[in-house]
C-alpha cells in the first residue's frame, strides 16, 4: 500500500508579467518515510525551479489511493464513506477513505472517481468533493520504488555471468596441450621408477 505526504513548498515565482512574487504551494509525494518524503521533493523541484525554494511542511495525507489522468486540469479530493457490518454491535459502520482524483471539473471528477472505484464489492457511499489545493502528484514507478528488506536479510547483488567457451576455444586448448606432449614427451609411471619389486643390490 503506498503512504502518501503533502509537502508545501515555497520559493519566489515569476508571472507571466515579469513580475516576482513569493507563493505557496502542496504537492503529493509517494515515500516510505518523511526523509524520503523530503529528499524526493528536493529533486523534483530542482528540475523545476531555477532559484531557490525551502520546504516549509511535511505531513503524512489521509489519501489512500489517486486517479491520474492525462486531460485531468485540477485535482480534486473525494470522501467516500464504506459501509460495513459491526459484527458485535449488529448495526452498520461506516468508514471514511480519500481520494485524489484528476479531472477538468466536478462531473468529470465524480465519474472518474465512479469507474475507479468499480472494484469495491460493498455499498460505499461519495460523501463530498473539492477542489484540491494539491499542484502536482508525484508517485514511485515500479523500477524506482526500493524494495524493503527485514532486517536480518542481506541484500546480495547479481554476478556476472561466465563467458561461454566455444567449441573453437577447446579444439584450440586441446591442439596446445598436444604440442606440450610432443615437446616435453608424455610422462608415465615408467619414467618415474616402479619402487615395487625393484632390486636394492648394484648391477656388477
Amino acid at each position: 500500500m503506498q503512504t502518501w505526504f503533502e509537502v508545501k513548498v515555497k520559493y519566489v515565482k515569476v508571472d507571466q508579467d515579469g513580475r516576482e512574487r513569493k507563493v505557496g504551494e502542496s504537492y503529493l509525494v509517494d515515500a516510505v518515510s518523511f526523509t524520503d518524503a523530503e529528499a524526493r521533493i528536493i529533486q523534483q523541484m530542482q528540475q523545476m525551479i531555477r532559484g531557490e525554494f525551502h520546504i516549509d511542511n511535511i505531513k503524512k495525507s489521509n489519501i489512500i489511493e489517486i486517479f491520474p489522468a492525462e486531460s485531468g486540469e485540477f485535482w480534486y479530493k473525494a470522501r467516500i464513506a464504506i459501509v460495513t457490518i459491526d459484527e458485535k454491535a449488529g448495526k452498520e459502520k461506516k468508514v471514511n477513505n480519500y481520494f485524489l482524483v484528476a479531472a477538468d471539473d466536478f462531473k468529470e471528477a465524480f465519474q472518474r472517481l465512479e469507474d475507479g472505484l468499480s472494484y469495491i464489492l460493498v455499498p460505499y457511499h461519495t460523501t463530498a468533493m473539492s477542489l484540491s489545493n494539491i499542484v502536482d502528484v508525484f508517485p514511485y514507478f515500479q523500477e524506482e520504488t526500493p524494495e524493503q528488506l527485514p532486517p536480518h536479510l542481506k541484500r546480495i547483488e547479481p554476478q556476472p555471468e561466465p563467458m561461454p567457451v566455444s567449441a573453437f576455444d577447446e579444439e584450440s586448448q586441446e591442439e596446445e596441450e598436444d604440442a606440450a606432449e610432443e615437446a616435453y614427451g608424455e610422462t608415465t609411471d615408467e619414467d618415474f621408477g616402479d619402487d615395487e619389486g625393484a632390486s636394492s643390490e648394484p648391477e656388477v
